[in-house]
């Protein structure tokens, strides 16, 4: 690249760091890496990073433009809609092009049990009939969807322990991905999971779950992904965005 831009990462993903890694190498470019805040101890991208919120979409508009972004890239997690709605309205009213990156999402496979929702509330309804040990893998936030299961024994897995209120029985486990198949075939068994929840984040850290769960033929509540704005330009991996943010300054 032999411009210089402004670029700001919206992030919290693996995409988003290996993106910021890649703008930080080129001396002609200024990349601000955006993290929401909501993990105790981030792993941090290189270059400069800001923590927290913008105070909504109009005060992401108005940071746009004291700091003179040229280009703003949404790599956060397929789940984070709020962030990723403020992002297109703000972008829009500054007139600032927008580009979502995100991974692909899991796609059911051969020997796969899912059952597709379109909620964590939804998760919990049909939940009760499908397993009695559940392993929660769906992030800290959302949990209290479940707290009302008495009946269930949850295996709760999260990064930071959850601030909302837990189901009664349940045991917690905090970890952190990437995670191995062989790790998660002897969480499941330790544990005598027979059913997973997740949400649909895509991506390989935290795929093994899948695959040990089509292995013990266990069922998987998929929760689907929100959809993104309309009008919004999409790329699945960081070469492409790297492409964008070419292509927009020819």
């Amino acid at each position: 690249m032999s411009w210089r831009q402004r670029v700001l990462v919206l992030g919290g993903t693996t995409e988003a760091r290996e993106l910021a890694r890649r703008l930080a190498t080129e001396g002609q470019v200024e990349v601000t890496s955006s993290l929401a805040g909501r993990v105790r101890d981030p792993v941090l991208p290189e270059g400069e990073v800001r923590v927290g919120g913008f105070g909504g979409e109009a005060g992401l508009a108005r940071w746009l433009v004291e700091r003179s972004i040229h280009r703003v890239i949404d790599a956060t997690h397929p789940f984070a809609a709020t962030i990723t709605s403020h992002a297109a309205r703000a972008a829009t009213q500054v007139h600032v092009p927008l580009l979502v990156l995100r991974r692909p999402a899991w796609v059911a496979g051969p020997g796969d049990r899912w059952h597709e929702v379109g909620s964590l509330q939804q998760a919990a309804r049909i939940l009760p009939g499908l397993g009695r040990r559940p392993l929660l893998t769906t992030g800290r936030q959302g949990v209290d969807a479940f707290a009302d299961l008495d009946e269930l024994a949850f295996v709760v897995r999260t990064v930071d322990p959850p601030d909302v209120p837990l189901p009664r029985r349940h045991t917690l486990l905090l970890d952190r991905g990437p995670y191995t198949l062989a790790g998660e075939l002897d969480l499941m068994v330790r544990h005598a999971i027979d059913v997973l929840v997740t949400k649909n984040s895509g991506g390989h850290a935290t795929a093994a779950k899948l695959e040990a769960a089509r292995r013990r033929g266990i069922p998987v509540v998929m929760v689907s992904r929100p959809p993104l704005p309309g009008g919004v330009p999409v790329v699945h991996g960081v070469e492409d965005a790297l492409a964008w943010l070419g292509d927009s300054h020819q």
